[in-house]
């Protein structure tokens, strides 16, 4: 199947998380890409983490 650009959502998705995926280098990997991370801390963390540029 083939959609043309006016067939196609605006929509760009979204990826749920929970806090087993809070590590600073899928965050950085994330915000590389555009895509901000709002995924919870875990409880132990002891540093804040990173944000968006």
């Amino acid at each position: 199947m083939l959609l043309s650009e006016e067939q196609m959502s605006d929509y760009k998705g979204a990826l749920l998380t929970d806090r087993g995926y809070d590590a600073d280098w899928f965050r950085a990997a994330l915000i590389e890409r555009g895509i901000v991370p709002c995924i919870p801390s875990k409880i132990d963390r002891k540093v804040p983490p990173p944000t968006t540029p």
